[in-house]
């Protein structure tokens, strides 16, 4: 048995932990606690009076205005944040909780690793080598999305940048569609500490890769931001819902050097390859190995299939905003949209289809795009309008696709309720929920008091239900922010 430290922490508290390397990173050494509740990180080389800084204020101040505050509790999920400073034997060390055990791989050839994001954001790696039990679904990567775009939105909030956000630093488990951002102990804040390193390849931002050459002084050099950020987190979103890279196309800048090749498509002549406007970096099906297939070639699944919201914002981010920062989404934007498009999907009707959800498409004839099944039956959408003042409704270009157990939410009958980490208990309640009853479809009040049926001009009871007809106008809520829905009806 390993010999067991005993330390004082800079805080005071006593840390413990067994003499024994139990994992390695690029820069630090990991030793495990006792009750494996923590994790002690030492770095390797000597840090500097500058990070010795920035360390100290990230497991004091910064981790403070996240986490001493009333959704605190909250974030300890997101984020593997470190909470103290130790020094032991010439060394540096910072103290991390241990990562929840969902993170790891209960079965198949990675069991107990780390569930490291890119096996599950390559469509190659997750063919070849996951098994089924560790792929979940299209709807919880779409949650697993919604968590790493809060907790970007929230480092960003408090005047941070992670400098280094990529599959390697974010453990996900889709199963239960959770993410933890980990490696949080080299935050950039700007103007105060730059940034260690310029990122992972894969993720880091043109601007970044076309002005590296440069000196650090340099005024044209571009550094890690949270503008660099903010093209990482489109990258990382893009790669989880549809397994392949924006920019990896069949395009080459320079035939006679790889090297020279790969700086110019991830830099200065990067471009998405799905541009609307520019097709010379599609993706040739003749690169693509059979392990790769169908997710890797954008001709069998546009990115449309992510719906309207989520494809208005690739289009920001690679295709207006690739080299242009200012234009890139926030992640309060990806927060917005992902909520949202989570509302716009469908169980899939296949038992046997991957995927399981979809993202319903009623401009066609409706089938789900990744094996591609038809949808039979009718099926209600429920538009939502909203009156900015007591005046007229108006519409939100919001809507809720509605399937059999499907629930409404405080979210949803009021515009001034949102999901996130500040949704109280009350609200996280459902306040109403959908059937297929007696041939037709019902949408049976919970906990709305002011629910209406405005198109028979009656109110709907605590405990009643509504049926969802064509053009029918249901009132949720009749306070400020309160929404009426219009029911719309497709047959199929």
């Amino acid at each position: 048995m390993a010999n067991k430290i005993t330390l004082t922490a800079n805080d005071g508290s006593i840390v413990e932990f067994y003499d024994e390397i139990k994992a390695q990173g690029g820069v630090k050494d990991v030793y495990f606690s006792p009750d494996k509740t923590y994790v002690v990180a030492f770095y390797r080389k000597p840090i500097n009076a500058n990070d010795r800084e920035r360390i100290t204020n990230i497991v004091g101040i910064y981790r403070q205005r996240i986490f001493d505050t009333p959704e605190g509790n909250y974030w300890k999920n997101l984020f593997a944040w470190p909470t103290k400073m130790v020094e032991w034997n010439g060394k540096t060390g910072i103290v991390m909780p241990f990562y929840d055990k969902r993170f790891f791989f209960s079965s198949g050839p990675f069991k107990g690793k780390e569930k490291e994001g890119k096996w599950f954001a390559s469509a190659k790696l997750r063919n070849k080598f996951l098994p089924a039990d560790q792929k979940g679904n299209w709807l919880t990567n779409l949650h697993m999305c919604i968590k790493i775009a809060r907790a970007v939105r929230r480092l960003h909030a408090a005047g941070l940048a992670h400098s280094d956000l990529s599959y390697k630093n974010i453990l996900v488990d889709p199963i239960t569609g959770s993410a933890c951002i980990i490696d949080d102990d080299s935050l950039v804040v700007p103007g105060k500490f730059p940034p260690e390193v310029i990122g992972t390849p894969d993720f880091i931002a043109p601007e970044v890769i076309e002005t590296k050459h440069l000196a650090l002084d340099d005024k044209q050099r571009k550094l890690p931001s949270i503008y660099t950020d903010r093209h990482a987190l489109a990258v990382l979103i893009y790669m989880y819902l549809l397994n392949r890279h924006p920019l990896r196309g069949g395009k080459v800048n320079d035939v006679n050097d790889s090297g020279r090749d790969e700086e110019l498509s991830m830099g200065a002549k990067a471009l998405f390859i799905e541009n609307p406007t520019d097709k010379s970096n599609r993706v040739k099906a003749q690169q693509l190995s059979p392990a790769e297939l169908p997710q890797g070639d954008p001709a069998k699944m546009p990115y449309t299939i992510c719906g309207p919201y989520l494809k208005k914002l690739f289009d920001r981010a690679f295709v207006e905003g690739l080299h242009d920062p200012s234009k890139r989404p926030s992640a309060a934007e990806w927060e917005d949209a992902l909520v949202k498009t989570t509302d716009l999907v469908q169980p899939c009707q296949n038992p046997n289809c991957e995927a399981k959800w979809f993202v319903f498409d009623n401009t066609t004839k409706p089938k789900c795009p990744f094996c591609g099944q038809p949808y039979h039956g009718q099926l209600p959408i429920l538009n939502f309008y909203y009156a900015p003042s007591h005046g007229k409704f108006i519409s939100e270009n919001y809507r809720l696709m509605v399937y059999d157990k499907q629930t409404l939410y405080k979210w949803h009958a009021n515009n001034l309720v949102s999901p996130s980490e500040r949704t109280s208990e009350a609200d996280k309640k459902p306040v109403g929920d959908f059937h297929f009853f007696n041939n037709q479809w019902i949408l049976i009040n919970r906990n709305l008091p002011d629910m209406m049926d405005v198109t028979e001009k009656k109110p709907i009871a605590i405990g009643e239900y509504v049926p969802l007809t064509e053009g029918r106008q249901i009132l949720l809520d009749k306070g400020q922010g309160g929404r009426l829905i219009v029911v719309q009806l497709v047959n199929n």
